[in-house]
């Protein structure tokens, strides 16, 4: 996961601030300063929800969208879709595959604009592009 982080902070200038918060996005949203965030990435984040049994999804969830919510810069959420290939055999993933599906039905009604990129090509789902 290093690896990651790293490779994707080597994709970027020295303006952007990278903030790791593997569970307490919430805080990180509400403590944030400067004129966008990017939120790199919610899938990522419900993973470590789920994975740690000594979380409550719902209410770390709750948390998410209230600081979304009052978040005073706007909000890039990169998140997935794990919902359009095969049911996965496995009981946790058939879990993660639909609270994934819940979390970005939420995002995206809150969202003013939502883009779907698929092979790189990006789709708008939800408002106007600027």
């Amino acid at each position: 996961m290093a690896q990651k982080v790293d490779a994707h902070k080597s994709r970027r200038d020295a303006g952007w601030r990278t903030i790791e918060a593997p569970y307490d996005a919430g805080t990180a949203l509400t403590d944030a300063r400067g004129d966008v965030l990017l939120f790199d990435c919610a899938t990522l984040w419900l993973s470590n929800q789920m994975l740690d049994d000594t979380r409550d999804l719902a209410a770390e969830q709750a948390r998410l969208f209230d600081a979304l919510r009052r978040c005073q810069m706007p909000v890039i959420v990169v998140s997935n879709e794990v919902g359009e290939g095969v049911v996965p055999e496995n009981a946790l993933a058939r879990q993660f595959r639909e609270a994934q599906g819940r979390l970005n039905i939420e995002l995206a009604q809150m969202a003013d604009l939502v883009i779907k990129v698929t092979v790189g090509l990006p789709q708008v789902l939800k408002g106007k592009m600027p």
